[in-house]
């Protein structure tokens, strides 16, 4: 900072400033300067509106304006919470069914078990190969149960099939 020196008054001031602090008067010419009239002119009151001045503070004090928003925010979100937990604890109360009446069998007729349905396996002998097989309609047998049926089909002809007589000598 630079200083110099007030002509009215001979006080060391800063180099930059318009009046000086001690006598008022304009440090270098030494006249004296109305302050009163300076500062009506600079500092001018001006009517402002209750929501003007509502939105002039808050595009002062942003950060504050934000963080008494999100307060308000999480406080009001609390009281939702609170208010339908309150409301699902009272429903759930008033129509609660004690565990008592819902796992005693004992005063309720036995029902029959329904039969398993009828499914058919293949065994081939080996626990590994179980197989069970649903048929929908359209669907397709994979070709080699298909050659595996007509084998069975033609062996089990053959075993059914009575024996042929040998063929009678021809006359000569």
């Amino acid at each position: 900072m630079s200083n110099s020196t007030c002509v009215a008054c001979r006080h060391q001031i800063d180099a930059g400033a318009k009046l000086c602090p001690y006598c008022g008067a304009d440090p270098r010419t030494g006249e004296k300067v109305d302050t009163q009239a300076l500062l009506q002119q600079v500092f001018k009151a001006r009517e402002v509106t209750a929501s003007q001045s509502v939105l002039e503070f808050a595009r002062q004090r942003q950060g504050a304006v934000i963080a008494i928003a999100a307060i308000v925010a999480v406080l009001l979100l609390g009281a939702i919470l609170q208010w339908v937990n309150a409301r699902n604890a009272r429903e759930a109360s008033n129509s609660a069914v004690p565990l008592a009446e819902v796992t005693d069998l004992s005063a309720q007729e036995q029902t029959q078990q329904l039969p398993m349905p009828q499914l058919s396996f293949q065994y081939e002998g080996k626990p590994q190969t179980l197989r069970t097989f649903v048929v929908e309609p359209g669907a397709v047998k994979p070709p080699e149960v298909v050659a595996a049926e007509q084998a069975a089909l033609v062996a089990k002809q053959a075993a059914a099939a009575p024996p042929k007589a040998p063929p009678a000598p021809a006359p000569h």
